[in-house]
């Protein structure tokens, strides 16, 4: 009877199993059925803005745009002419104009690369001859904000050539098995080139500052010889890394270290760039109260321009300076007498202007000359020559300008320059005193001191 009661039961649990796998399959399947129609009333919510943005009629369209341009939204603005494009179907000389107004938009909002485009995209949808002008302006303030001048040299070139057939900038100027390196590619990698050395210094430049810069490193480029050593430096260094590619030398744990270093060193650099770059914001105010905290700083002083002659004997500078009191020409007995080959003949004429308590250009240092020169009136010649180590001094003062303070508009690049510079100096030395907090740095100055130190100190103390 036990056994019939064992195997009845047994038989209920087996049934109960069966029956429960189905409930949970069951389970399974209603849980997945929901999660579908979820994701697909999400699905249906997002692209509900779409639908009421194909709501609005054409001239809605243009007054939202218009009213978000007028709003300084320019970004907002160009996405609903963008949307209006897509929708709309226009006559080519109208598609133009609008995607010119999107470019036009763009470029207001900073977004410098996508405006080119969209002035491309204007100029391939119709010839529209009275915006040829503007485009080419509005394309080259793009390419110059973007900093890319190799680029804007080709569309510049593009531009005012006469001969269609052929782009600028596609002439190859070396191979590397297949691959050929053109004219604009290689004034690219010399872009990039000089870019990468700006790096460094870049965190203590303003933006001006850069631009500058780089155009004056473009400069030299210019020069054939000077590009032709650039492609043949870059080209060898090129094989190399291709060979040590090929090599593995990558994998060669002296190499790892090296790589680990400068990857360290290059980060960390990044790091406090892009703090310096998130933290610094100077405006016009803070320019003005800068300059006039450190007035001081941005004086000119009095300067005096001079001529002079140069004889080897006292006596004859006597009785020069006697014969120019009594009515002679200062300037032809400069090229009759003078021994400075380089002044005689600009009748004794210093071309650089000589500063209150500096050096006297072209004689040297000679504080007691310099405090006579500003001591009388111009023009006038000195009552006595001057004894250098070349000889004998005649000095005649031509003109002088009194000591001034300078404006803002003079120095307000070099007050910006100080500033920033200033400011990046507080940001770095905070940073890294919370980075020093953060990671518990602690300096133990005392165990780099040398052991002879050590024991000096120790018999300092023992005497107290």
């Amino acid at each position: 009877m036990e056994e019939k009661l064992d195997f009845s039961l047994l038989e209920k649990k087996r049934k109960g199993s069966i029956t429960n796998i189905i409930s949970i399959l069951l389970l399974l399947l209603i849980v997945l059925l929901m999660l579908l129609n979820l994701r697909a009333g999400r699905s249906s919510r997002v692209s509900a803005p779409e639908k009421t943005g194909q709501e609005l009629s054409p001239d809605q369209t243009k007054q939202l745009a218009t009213k978000l341009a007028q709003r300084n939204l320019y970004h907002q603005a160009a996405g609903i002419w963008q949307n209006y494009l897509a929708t709309a179907k226009l006559p080519d000389i109208e598609r133009a104009k609008v995607l010119f107004q999107v470019g036009t938009l763009l470029e207001k909002a900073g977004l410098y690369a996508e405006a080119i485009e969209y002035y491309y995209r204007s100029e391939l949808a119709a010839k529209i001859d009275e915006f040829e002008s503007d485009i080419n302006a509005h394309i080259k303030n793009c390419f110059e904000q973007l900093g890319k001048f190799s680029a804007l040299r080709y569309e510049l070139i593009d531009r005012t050539s006469y001969k269609t057939s052929d782009q600028a900038g596609t002439k190859v100027v070396a191979e590397i098995g297949a691959e050929k390196i053109t004219e604009a590619n290689l004034d690219a990698i010399i872009e990039r080139s000089i870019e990468n050395q700006l790096t460094p210094i870049s965190a203590f430049m303003t933006d001006e500052q850069i631009k500058q810069q780089k155009q004056k490193l473009l400069q030299q480029y210019k020069d054939p010889q000077a590009k032709q050593q650039f492609l043949q430096n870059y080209l060898a260094e090129e094989i190399l890394y291709r060979q040590a590619l090929q090599e593995n030398l990558a994998e060669k744990p002296e190499v790892k270290r090296l790589l680990a270093d400068v990857t360290h060193s290059v980060l960390s650099q990044q790091l406090m760039n892009e703090q310096l770059a998130y933290k610094i914001n100077i405006a016009e105010t803070d320019l003005q109260t800068y300059y006039t905290a450190n007035k001081d700083k941005y004086i000119e002083p009095a300067s005096a321009r001079i001529s002079h002659i140069l004889v080897e004997d006292e006596q004859v500078a006597n009785d020069l300076i006697k014969r120019i009191k009594d009515g002679e020409d200062f300037a032809e007995l400069a090229k009759e007498f003078s021994k400075d080959q380089d002044t005689k003949n600009k009748a004794g004429k210093i071309e650089i202007d000589v500063t209150e308590g500096s050096n006297v250009s072209v004689i040297g240092e000679a504080d007691e000359l310099n405090e006579k020169i500003f001591q009388i009136d111009a023009p006038a010649i000195l009552d006595e020559p001057y004894k250098t180590e070349k000889g004998w001094e005649i000095i005649k003062v031509e003109e002088k300008q009194e000591q001034r303070q300078k404006t803002f508009d003079e120095v307000g690049q070099q007050v910006a320059s100080e500033l920033l510079k200033q400011k990046r100096q507080d940001i770095q030395r905070d940073f890294i005193d919370q980075m020093m907090d953060k990671y518990d740095v602690i300096i133990h100055t005392s165990a780099l001191m040398s052991t002879q130190q050590n024991e000096t100190e120790k018999e300092t103390n023992t005497q107290k």
